[in-house]
């Protein structure tokens, strides 16, 4: 049995992880020495203004880039020690994500964007599972449907199909409802919500909205590459104050 069924260890865990990005000055330091952990089964929220390193903290969590030191586990799988081949199978087969922009193939059917990962895993595309998925997001009448039918709303949810159909661990969302209304913002995040109620899965998400970072089971704010705080339980309003109580400082 897998160290991650283990609801005493966090889904994942970043240690003393720093990172710079690489400049014409020279690098530029993004996080420093940053120690936070994402527990299981719940939708943590990563806030923090413009420049705090929201985004290489996502990164660097998913395995998307490398932090320059410190270590990340996902359950009990050092990501650091993973080769790159063992890596893209770790990202493929453990990890989820969903991104501001939706990042849907204009050419393919919702019905086949949603079972792209299932394609690139190697296995079987089972049509009932792709149909359920597409069902959970409430669009199994639009599987035909390509990307420039579909309003921006129904293409984060094919989105959000692509990565349930893949049964992650992790779901990590970037802005996942920084580019709709409220409304449709909701639905989403709704969405994102059911997955770790229903599906038992974890989300962790980074947002600017404190409408949105309300529906996590906490928040974890960033400031200059720095933890700063944490909030559990969230409300808009605690954390539209905790975000201005940042800024003025």
């Amino acid at each position: 049995m897998s160290l991650l069924t283990d609801l005493r260890l966090p889904a994942v865990h970043l240690s003393a992880v720093s990172k710079s990005h690489p400049s014409a000055a020279g690098p530029v330091p993004v996080l420093h020495e940053v120690t936070v952990a994402f527990p299981q089964r719940a939708l943590t929220a990563v806030m923090g203004p413009s420049g705090s390193g929201k985004t290489t903290l996502l990164h660097c969590a998913a395995g998307l880039e490398r932090p320059d030191r410190g270590q990340v586990m996902l359950g009990d799988t050092d990501l650091a020690a993973c080769g790159e081949r063992e890596l893209t199978k770790v990202r493929r087969r453990r990890i989820g994500f969903v991104f501001q922009q939706f990042n849907l193939l204009p050419m393919l059917t919702a019905y086949e964007n949603v079972a792209l990962p299932l394609r690139l895993q190697g296995g079987r595309v089972r049509r009932d599972r792709v149909q359920e998925a597409l069902a959970q997001v409430g669009l199994a009448d639009r599987a035909d449907r390509r990307p420039a039918q579909l309003s921006g709303g129904q293409q984060q949810r094919v989105a959000i199909a692509r990565t349930l159909v893949a049964e992650p661990e992790v779901v990590f969302a970037d802005e996942p409802t920084g580019s709709l209304d409220r409304q449709t913002g909701r639905q989403v995040m709704g969405l994102l919500r059911d997955t770790v109620d229903r599906d038992g899965r974890t989300v962790v998400m980074v947002t600017h909205d404190p409408v949105a970072a309300a529906v996590a089971d906490r928040v974890v704010f960033l400031s200059d590459g720095r933890v700063v705080g944490r909030l559990d339980h969230p409300t808009a309003d605690a954390v539209a104050q905790h975000l201005g109580m940042g800024e003025g400082q």
